[in-house]
């Protein structure tokens, strides 16, 4: 069997069976796939119908409008069943019949692509407060690696490592009384702050631009500040968490003002690396 051709055809249907729950009009047909499209047909209905009132950007409606209208002409473009021209026999009729249920199946497609879009987006807002433990603070992380498979360059995911790590300060800052879970989201938090400065560092050497690293020591003197007002009123084992964290932004810092006076003096590249990025040679003094 043309596995292809049979999974456009369980679209097609699922289409149909969305349509037809949206209050779509009926078609009266029947497919073996049914049963099990219909277990995903109820999922969408719930997606919709539990989502929590949550008024969803102007900015993200029109840009998920546009990009759905720009897919459905890239798909009308590409479609070889679109471009053969009508003709007046039973074929062409045969033919033109499939291009109509094809938009139609299509067009419903994309209508349960949005709602569903409009829908997350309105849960991965709800979730923006979750902390670990949290029934959505699972859909929080999802969407922030969402973010960064959407990012459209290394310094723009180092840049959303950085905010990731601020948001697990914040989360940590609740879990104060929860030492595990404060300790964990720590973890969290210089994980992020490492993969964040490792793209940045690594696109400045690249570039031969500091321009990036202005942005690491941004980071690093706000971070500072927030993390070291975890120490008041902390246990001993938390203070001592906290001094890891903050030793590795004070080890940043020391690498960022190395790269950039690696930069400035013109030294090659280096040839080493470490979980922070390049590391650099010192540059020569002058005698």
């Amino acid at each position: 069997m043309d596995s292809d051709l049979f999974s456009r055809r369980r679209a097609v249907r699922f289409a149909q069976l969305l349509d037809e729950a949206n209050g779509g009009r009926r078609h009266h047909v029947r497919s073996r796939a049914d049963g099990q499209l219909a277990a995903l047909v109820a999922v969408g209905q719930r997606i919709v119908a539990e989502r929590p009132d949550v008024e969803v950007d102007a900015e993200f409606r029109a840009g998920l409008r546009a990009m759905l209208i720009a897919a459905a002409e890239r798909e009308s473009a590409t479609d070889p069943v679109a471009d053969v021209p009508p003709k007046a026999t039973a074929r062409g009729s045969l033919l033109g019949g499939a291009t109509a249920r094809r938009a139609r199946a299509r067009g419903a497609i994309l209508v349960g692509i949005a709602a569903g879009a409009v829908a997350v987006s309105g849960i991965s807002t709800a979730s923006e407060n979750a902390v670990p433990g949290d029934a959505l603070y699972g859909m929080k992380r999802s969407t922030e690696r969402a973010q960064l498979a959407l990012a459209s360059s290394d310094i723009s995911r180092g840049q959303l490592f950085l905010d990731f790590a601020r948001t697990r300060l914040d989360e940590a800052a609740t879990l104060r009384n929860d030492a595990t879970g404060f300790s964990t989201v720590l973890d969290d938090m210089d994980a992020d702050t490492r993969q964040g400065v490792r793209l940045l560092t690594s696109g400045a050497v690249e570039r031969a631009d500091p321009t990036a690293l202005d942005a690491v020591n941004t980071f690093v003197a706000g971070q500072r500040r927030a993390v070291s007002g975890l120490l008041d009123g902390a246990g001993s084992a938390e203070r001592e968490r906290t001094r890891q964290s903050l030793a590795l932004l004070d080890a940043i810092r020391k690498r960022s003002d190395a790269l950039r006076a690696a930069i400035t003096c013109e030294l090659p590249a280096p040839a080493g690396s470490d979980a922070l990025g390049p590391a650099p040679a010192a540059c020569p003094i002058d005698r």
